[in-house]
């Protein structure tokens, strides 16, 4: 009580200092030097053929551990029979979708690059502008650089690349398509596999 009214009445003067020192972030934030806010680029779609039944758009999705085609695509495509898989994929509503099965080696064309995929089949709804979903294993085989900022991204084939542009892409979107994705998205970015290994080849 005594020290307080030292204080107060300043008979008592503090004499320890301490100096923090800041960060860049710190002294950004503190000085209102932060960079400006970016617009949204939208989502990642680059455009893709398969075969001469094919040509569209396909959503580059980070979020996703596997390469998701429609069963309507699928059946448009004409290129045999699924095989079957035990994956199981959990939607955010914890619900569960089985999928009509898998298919593998299939030729996807990307501007002058050619890749063999493999996709899981699924009957769902689709965006009516983009109806095929390639998730990591196709981003990280392909090396594929993505520059937020610009809204572009990169795929490379050895020397070789070919950079896609979201926001010209994007120039005449439709207004109902960035729901439509997101939602997609977030139905089919969270896959739950079985305890069991997928039988042998």
């Amino acid at each position: 009580m005594k020290f307080m009214k030292d204080i107060m009445s300043k008979k008592k003067i503090l004499s320890e200092y301490e100096t923090i020192t800041l960060t860049k972030k710190c002294n950004a934030f503190l000085q209102n030097k932060l960079p400006p806010k970016l617009k949204d680029p939208g989502s990642f779609t680059m455009p893709c053929n398969i075969r001469e039944s094919y040509c569209g758009k396909t959503l580059c999705n980070l979020g996703a551990t596997i390469n998701l085609i429609p069963k309507s695509i699928f059946k448009l495509l004409g290129i045999g029979e699924v095989r079957p898989t035990i994956v199981t994929l959990q939607l955010v509503n914890r619900s569960l979708a089985y999928p009509k099965g898998k298919i593998e080696d299939v030729l996807v064309r990307v501007d002058k690059f050619i890749f063999p995929n493999g996709f899981i089949v699924l009957d769902f709804e689709t965006d009516k502008e983009v109806l095929i979903i390639l998730g990591r294993p196709f981003l990280a085989t392909r090396r594929t650089l993505i520059d937020v900022q610009k809204g572009e991204f990169t795929v490379r084939v050895q020397d070789n690349q070919v950079t896609f542009n979201v926001l010209k892409a994007m120039k005449f979107p439709d207004p109902t398509e960035e729901f439509s994705i997101m939602e997609e998205l977030e139905t089919l970015v969270s896959m739950e596999w079985e305890s069991n290994l997928e039988e042998t080849r």
